[in-house]
């Protein structure tokens, strides 16, 4: 019932009267009033007035599962939203969901994870309060080779979303991160659970850098936090919901043709480093080239100095700006 209550009042654009509320959740006035101060106690700040009812002045920073769905406008990506104090790792969350059946568009938030993953094996801790950590599960109809077109589908999803929700210039590090000025604030990670030729579900991490205030030495100069780009602190839960509604628009123009044709302009015009040296890193050396953006499968595109076009898959290598991390 707090969840429904919360939805009314996020959704209202006035006040929502208590008998509204009793007649819409089959409860009485005192079931509702109890409701009230407990969001109160949490953090809420609800203003109360006679033959008037209730409206949310302000909200506390909070990734609830209650709170979160309040502000979803989605049709399925993210209104199922499992809620941790605290997890080893979302990802690890959502995977041992997915075995158990959660349906597609399942979404997996932590306060504070231990074991946080991240590309080859990478591992960190991520502080209470400080970020955006969640993991969505997904079940598409798709060749498991065009799994890894799904990490840039994410990315476009939260650097669109961090532009439009914050107000920052968010842009696309391939295949991966997100950046603002060079720096990284969001990392994503998709897994997958295979049969021989379909995907049993994907899981899709991202944690994105809110209001993060000390990074370890060894990234301080290449890592950020969201909060340092604007002029207040950022609403988690609105980000997510924000996430989640340019993921489900994604999502479905890349099932409709299962590539990245329909968004790869969209993608390029966020990507860094369009038209400027990079160095590609694999196992069996690297080399340099210009970045000519990605092409429909989402491999980056290097023109090599003696004119070849490489078409650079993300699964075994790295590239890195020849002067910076971007």
């Amino acid at each position: 019932m707090k969840g429904r209550i919360l939805r009314a009042l996020s959704d209202a654009q006035g006040y929502v009267s208590g008998q509204e509320l009793c007649e819409e959740l089959q409860v009485s006035r005192t079931a509702v009033w109890k409701v009230i101060n407990q969001l109160k106690e949490e953090g809420y700040v609800i203003e109360s007035v006679p033959r008037k009812g209730y409206r949310i002045l302000e909200r506390p920073d909070v990734v609830t599962a209650e709170e979160v769905e309040s502000r979803m406008q989605t049709a399925w990506a993210g209104r199922n939203v499992r809620f941790y104090a605290a997890v080893d790792s979302t990802n690890n969350e959502a995977s041992r969901l997915a075995e158990s059946g959660a349906p597609s568009g399942t979404l997996v938030l932590a306060e504070e994870q231990s074991r946080g993953k991240g590309r080859r094996g990478r591992t960190w801790v991520t502080p209470a309060g400080g970020a955006v950590m969640m993991s969505l599960i997904v079940r598409p109809e798709l060749p498991p080779p065009r799994a890894s077109m799904m990490t840039l589908v994410t990315g476009l999803a939260v650097a669109s979303a961090c532009r439009e929700f914050c107000g920052v210039d968010a842009r696309i590090k391939w295949p991966n991160d997100i950046v603002i000025d060079g720096r990284k604030i969001c990392g994503i990670l998709t897994e997958m659970s295979t049969e021989i030729d379909f995907i049993k579900y994907l899981v899709i991490g991202a944690g994105i850098n809110t209001c993060v205030e000390q990074f370890p030495s060894e990234l301080a100069q290449r890592a950020a936090s969201l909060h340092e780009f604007m002029d207040r602190k950022p609403d988690r839960a609105g980000l997510i919901a924000a996430c989640m509604q340019k993921f489900e628009l994604f999502y479905r123009l890349f099932l409709e043709r299962q590539d990245l044709s329909a968004l790869r302009g969209d993608y390029n015009a966020l990507l860094v480093g369009i038209g400027s040296p990079v160095r590609v890193l694999q196992p069996g050396g690297e080399y340099d080239g210009i970045s000519e953006g990605i092409n429909d499968a989402g491999e980056l595109l290097v023109r090599r100095a003696d004119g070849r076009q490489e078409a650079v898959y993300a699964g075994e290598v790295s590239v890195r700006g020849i002067y910076g991390y971007t």
